[in-house]
């Protein structure tokens, strides 16, 4: 028996593990499990770090920690595996709380793998401070020339929008990976930066799926709605297309390189570069395809349907993911109160909020106030949302107070808004009031401002081209003939079936037959 243990039996069970993590088969894992014991094969390390880096694979991180604790010798292997794993989970903040116990306790200095693993954290967590601690570890050390670590610490700062640290160290990469390339064209992107992300993202060896979604999503976090647009429909006329064969694909990923992190992180980014470029059917199809769905998943979902006009189906989804048992967040419930706003659904929208905080645990933010409160305007409930805006703890600021239309008009003049829409926004509440002499006010100090509303912009995808059409823009168009011909007709046939205009929020000079 102890020749067997000594050989035979080991390679068997080293080989038994390696099918059972490529397989990701539970069952044989816990078989295995029981033979160590029954074996009293305490003593193999590469054994134990081999099913524990099953229990992670497998998601099951609660057997994997009493595993990792009750293991008497733990080396590198096994530190860079639980590591990585608490990294990659919805808890980040573990791995580097495990950071002293390795240290002190183990007496296990970091490594390429581990310090890979953490700075990965560090970016989960938007952690900043710690992440710079690392790095300046990391460069003190025998692996200060790894280019995976350099590529993490990339990524690491673009999350946290220190861009000019994370192209620093993008320089000093010896053979860049696509990893690296799109973390810095990502970050530059969401940093507003968006000439030195197209111009680096033109120098990538080979564009994939991944580095468009990057740029996209970066664009839009920064706020450049029409330039994501103009990148989207440049991306699909590449050829560059998702369906099916990309989660299969993710899939493979996942099985290849354990964890779901990456290929969660991909799809997620997709649903939400979807979602905001007004795609949502093809948000829809990305999120099914979704093998695993985090809150993230279900909260881009939930957001992206709420702000194209699908209360309904935004409910629906955040039924689904409470019954799949995945805890809502913050940003969540915004989702959903906002999609009660615009569904009217005034009991539902107040069921959320109280949910929020006495289910949830959840303290309400302003923009969950903000929500609450464009609900019940909208319902005309006034005098609720105005005893709400006196009573909140939080002071209101200028998006608070513009859903509460013409009872804080005046208050909101007074905040002296920098934004235009808002200026567009008050003139059209006084003159809905009949406050003619406010409205002529609010012009006269957007005149002064010189503050003008930014054009509308529709578009139009027909045929494999992309059509525009900006409000005022029609003079010049090729097809104009054709389009006023069209909306003559249409105009013609809404008289006949009774259409009257509202001109109540028309200037009174404006208010003639046109």
């Amino acid at each position: 028996m102890n020749e067997l243990r000594g050989g035979g039996i080991l390679e068997l069970l080293h080989a038994s593990i390696r099918y059972a993590v490529g397989r990701r088969s539970l069952r044989h894992g816990r078989q295995i499990h029981a033979c160590f014991v029954k074996h009293g094969l305490v003593q193999s390390c590469s054994l134990w770090n081999a099913l524990l880096d099953l229990y992670c694979k497998c998601g099951l991180l609660g057997d994997a920690q009493e595993l990792f604790e009750g293991m008497s010798h733990r080396d590198h292997v096994t530190w860079s595996t639980m590591l990585a794993a608490h990294a990659q989970s919805d808890h980040p903040r573990r791995a580097l709380s495990l950071l002293p116990a390795m240290l002190l306790a183990d007496g296990v200095e970091p490594d390429g793998f581990i310090f890979s693993a953490l700075v990965k954290a560090c970016a989960r967590m938007a952690a900043l401070r710690r992440g710079r601690q690392l790095h300046g570890r990391f460069a003190a050390s025998l692996f200060a020339g790894d280019d995976v670590v350099k590529s993490a610490l990339v990524d690491m700062y673009s999350k946290c929008g220190a861009v000019e640290d994370a192209r620093k160290v993008f320089e000093t990469i010896g053979m860049r990976n696509p990893a690296c390339w799109t973390a810095m064209v990502g970050g530059y992107a969401a940093d507003g930066r968006h000439e030195d992300a197209v111009g680096l993202f033109r120098r990538i060896p080979r564009r994939s799926l991944l580095s468009w979604t990057a740029l996209i999503s970066g664009f839009v976090q920064s706020g450049a709605d029409a330039g994501a647009v103009e990148l989207f429909v440049e991306m699909r006329k590449e050829g560059v297309a998702v369906d099916d064969s990309f989660a299969l694909a993710a899939g493979r990923r996942r099985r290849q390189h354990g964890g779901a992190g990456r290929s969660a992180y991909v799809g997620n980014a997709l649903v939400d570069m979807y979602a905001k470029c007004s795609s949502i059917a093809s948000a829809r199809s990305a999120f099914e395809s979704l093998s695993v769905r985090d809150v993230f998943s279900w909260t881009t979902m939930i957001v992206g349907e709420a702000q194209h006009g699908g209360a309904a189906a935004a409910l629906v989804l955040f039924e689904s993911m409470v019954t799949a048992g995945v805890e809502p967040n913050e940003v969540t419930f915004v989702g959903v109160i906002h999609a009660c706003s615009h569904g009217g659904l005034v009991e539902q929208g107040r069921r959320f909020f109280r949910s929020m905080v006495e289910d949830h645990g959840i303290r309400p933010s302003l923009q969950h106030y903000t929500c609450l409160l464009d609900l019940l305007s909208r319902a005309g409930l006034l005098a609720e949302a105005e005893s709400i805006i006196t009573t909140m703890p939080l002071a209101p600021d200028e998006a608070t107070w513009c859903s509460l239309s013409i009872r804080v008009a005046d208050h909101l003049l007074g905040l002296k808004p920098e934004d235009s829409s808002t200026y567009v926004l008050l003139s059209n509440t006084y003159a809905a009031a009949g406050r003619w002499d406010s409205v002529a006010g609010v012009r006269k100090t957007m005149a002064r401002m010189e503050a003008r509303k930014e054009r509308g912009c529709s578009r139009v995808e027909l045929g494999g081209e992309s059509c525009a059409f900006t409000a005022g823009g029609l003079e010049h168009h090729p097809q104009r003939e054709a389009i006023l011909g069209l909306l003559e007709a249409l105009v013609v046939e809404m008289k006949r079936r009774g259409y009257v205009p509202d001109t109540n929020t028309l200037p009174r000079n404006l208010q003639d037959p046109e």
